[in-house]
């Protein structure tokens, strides 16, 4: 099914993969994206297949679902009017906390929550990196788990994040952070 193979893309994604999986649709039937955490084809290969059906003129479809992206600035309790995702941010450490800077600076200047992701098992890495770069008064939340038995969210300032650090673990999360005005 098409759905089930869906998370192979981010491997290795060439046009005749795109095609195979868009031939049951070609042929009426129906088919799904499906997302591990979020919403399909948002910071997720899916958005190549989709492009793909687009081009070939099938019917594409969204379905109204929870986005770990729109859950977690809901629950933040940080600026919901003027936001930005930013996906990934660089794994290389001197590249993300150049752009943890840019992203600080862009949210004091625009008055803007700036969201991003990272894979699981780099999410406490990111957090340590975080704590080393952003200014003490910048706001951070951190939502894991979200809509999951195990869910966290916590909005704090950066130095109290440093006063009382804690591990996220292999956790789907979302970080969002705001830079309070000067």
């Amino acid at each position: 099914m098409a759905e089930l193979q869906i998370a192979q893309l981010a491997a290795s994604v060439d046009a005749a993969r795109l095609e195979a999986l868009l031939e049951p649709l070609r042929r009426g039937r129906d088919a799904g994206v499906l997302a591990e955490a979020g919403a399909p084809a948002v910071a997720d290969p899916g958005a190549l297949l989709v492009r793909q059906a687009h081009a070939c003129g099938l019917r594409v479809a969204p379905l109204a679902g929870p986005s770990a992206i729109l859950l977690a600035l809901m629950a933040s309790g940080l600026e919901g009017q003027r936001f930005a995702f930013h996906g990934y941010l660089p794994v290389d450490e001197r590249a993300l906390k150049a752009r943890l800077r840019e992203l600080e600076v862009d949210s004091r200047r625009a008055r803007r929550t700036e969201l991003f992701i990272e894979t699981p098992y780099r999410n406490d890495r990111l957090l340590r990196v975080i704590l080393e770069t952003c200014w003490s008064e910048t706001l951070l939340c951190v939502a894991a788990d979200l809509a999951a038995p195990g869910e966290s969210i916590a909005t704090r300032t950066v130095a109290e994040w440093r006063a009382a650090p804690r591990a996220l673990g292999r956790r789907p999360a979302v970080f969002l952070l705001l830079a309070a005005a000067r």
